[in-house]
């Protein structure tokens, strides 16, 4: 086969030839400047006998020194991005070219005299490496002040936050990049012996009582929390401060990003509203959940939803048997089995597109792959949809649960977990109603299958699809206003990762007929969350950023409950998780109710309300 020729390459050829020409004056410079400094640059004081053998071994010193260059790769290396290996070649090329240089000597000595004074090595060995270095490194100084000064415009000041390695490492990229818009001002750390102390040529100028002032005096646009391995609480103090700065915030994910040596700025992230709920991530007792799991059939239902996708990526990561994901809407699910395939490639994973309201299409799922634990996740959760179509979250969250716990039961799945809600307690919407009926189903259901039918209740999650998070995100993209329902309406919230860690250390407690609570922590005011989000943004809130009032949406409630007064409630291993209760109830009667509930469904009665709170008396709605 016939090789290709290369094109020709002019640009790179002058730039060779230059350095070639450039090397040749430099070996021939270093080797006089190595004499001369010795003799104070008199070259009439220079002996003759010390002359004559630099000048007879100079020009086989420049072919060797030309060969020992080429050998450590001082024509082919990209001099824009060299770094330490590069520096290293360079001190190693003229190391070897003076150690030749001094042997070559010795060949060329006169008479009884040594060929050069003993400084001579020394010292020509300082001239060339100046001399070497000074022409690699300078392209890529000038080359970086040239991009620098294109990017002056678009500089951000940046305050530092940590002053341990996780900062040292950011600092360090940040100042040596040639195309990073950012300038570090002021490191700040609360560590007294720090104070003073420079990291990178950047000044620690104190503790976190300076954070404020400074950030104003050095006109700060953005302050980064370099400190992963600090606990969640002393993050949150620290954020409140920075609020009070209108910077943008941006911090390092956790310390596993040191410990992989993955520290750079591309990790950096928006601080997230996650860093404010002032306490560590909740712990889980790992060990239960996979013995819990491994190595069983597990089916998901809703699995492309927000709870359902992680529910399915913390139980990919405890060995099951199979994992099977039940959604009725494609993309979502598509994304997560994509998700799946890639970072688990041995799992057993079957992606099935059905409807929980479809008995033929669930019997024929469960009796096919025989789960042992299904989590149903599948629910019509947007409250001021659900109230403007009850009959649509009857039939998917009463009957689509109905259906599907039917199923379970008949197929001989050992444990049915159904993921419930606060919105079931007292209800004042249709959504909350529906899930009170579907916990009394299982509830109902438990008393007479072999199956463990239970449910697990929590509040609001961060970030979870139909939340208020996104909504506000956007808002504030979009330059306002932010959009509150009222000045004192608080919810409880907690991580997706955490809530779904919870109902899987649930799910391993049950015994079946327990409704499992999560503990929400305190509860939080949305202006709050609206207040944070808008100033960990960068903006001022009524400024920059204004939030509106727009009122109480139908079915919308002030405050949210976990546990109704009747239900009692009763820890487990994990102070985390309690369990309510349960609520005696007239099953027949039950039955009879949800049959008529189903029948006006199917007829798209809009008067629904009455006939459910018959069936859940705490119901409360307005017409």
């Amino acid at each position: 086969m016939k090789k290709t020729k290369k094109p020709f390459n002019a640009k790179l050829f002058y730039r060779r030839t230059f350095l070639v020409i450039y090397d040749i004056i430099s070996i021939v410079l270093a080797s006089y400047m190595a004499i001369l400094l010795r003799y104070d640059f008199q070259m009439d004081s220079v002996p003759k006998y010390f002359r004559q053998p630099i000048e007879r071994m100079l020009p086989i010193n420049i072919v060797l020194t030309m060969v020992i260059f080429y050998f450590f790769r001082l024509y082919s290396s990209l001099w824009a991005f060299a770094g330490e290996t590069e520096l290293q070649n360079i001190a190693m090329a003229c190391a070897v070219s003076a150690v030749v240089d001094g042997v070559g000597m010795q060949f060329f000595r006169t008479g009884s005299y040594q060929a050069v004074p003993k400084s001579y090595y020394m010292l020509y060995l300082f001239a060339l490496l100046t001399c070497i270095f000074a022409s690699r490194f300078s392209y890529r100084f000038f080359r970086g002040l040239k991009h620098k000064k294109q990017n002056k415009k678009n500089l951000i000041s940046v305050m530092v936050i940590g002053a341990g390695e996780a900062a040292n490492l950011i600092i360090k990229e940040i100042v040596n990049s040639n195309f990073s818009t950012m300038v570090i001002k002021c490191i700040i750390d609360d560590d007294k012996g720090k104070w003073g102390r420079y990291i990178q040529g950047i000044k620690v100028v104190g503790g976190r009582d300076k954070i404020v002032e400074c950030a104003d005096i050095y006109d700060v646009d953005e302050i980064i929390v370099a400190m992963p391995s600090a606990p969640r609480t002393e993050i949150r103090e620290l954020l409140e401060i920075c609020k009070d700065t209108n910077c943008k915030l941006r911090s390092l994910p956790g310390m596993y990003q040191l410990v992989n040596g993955e520290v750079n700025v591309s990790k950096l992230r928006d601080v997230e509203l996650e860093d404010l709920l002032g306490r560590d991530p909740i712990s889980v007792d790992m060990d239960s959940i996979l013995g819990y799991v491994q190595g069983k059939v597990v089916l998901v239902t809703g699995g492309g939803g927000s709870i359902g996708s992680e529910l399915c990526r913390q139980i990919a990561n405890h060995k099951p048997k199979q994992l099977v994901i039940v959604d009725i809407y494609e993309n979502s699910v598509y994304d997560i089995q994509q998700e799946l395939k890639q970072k688990y490639p041995e799992l057993n994973l079957v992606v099935l597109i059905a409807s929980v309201r479809n008995t033929n299409r669930m019997n024929y799922i469960f009796s096919k792959y025989r789960p042992n634990i299904v989590y149903h996740a599948a629910a019509h959760k947007h409250v001021p949809l659900m109230e403007d179509s009850p009959t649509e979250a009857i039939k998917n969250n009463v009957f689509g649960t109905f259906k599907t716990a039917q199923a379970a039961a008949m197929s001989g799945v050992q444990r049915f977990v159904m993921i419930s809600t606060d919105k079931a307690v007292n209800p004042t919407n249709i959504m909350g109603a529906s899930k009170r009926i579907c916990e009394m189903i299982i509830q109902t259901f438990d008393k007479h299958y072999e199956t463990e039918f239970v449910a697990v209740r929590f509040g609001n999650v961060l970030g979870s699809n139909g939340s208020v998070i996104p909504l506000f995100r956007k808002q504030i993209a979009a330059g306002g206003p932010v959009t509150v329902t009222h000045p004192d309406i608080i919810r409880y919230f907690m991580t997706i990762p955490e809530a779904v860690s919870l109902v899987l250390q649930a799910g391993a407690y049950a015994k079946g007929g327990e409704i499992f609570v999560l503990d929400m922590g305190e509860p939080v005011k949305i202006l709050t969350l609206a207040e944070n989000l808008i100033k960990l943004s960068g903006y001022r809130v009524g400024e920059d950023i204004k939030i509106e009032f727009t009122g109480l949406r139908p079915g919308e409630k002030l405050y949210e409950e976990l546990l109704m007064d009747e239900e009692g409630m009763k820890d487990t291993a994990n102070k985390m998780i309690h369990i309510g209760k349960p609520i005696e109830l007239d099953e027949q009667e039950f039955f009879m109710q949800l049959k008529e509930l189903k029948d006006e469904s199917q007829i798209e009665n809009s008067d629904i309300r009455p006939l459910i709170k018959k069936i859940v008396p705490t119901y409360h709605y307005t017409d």
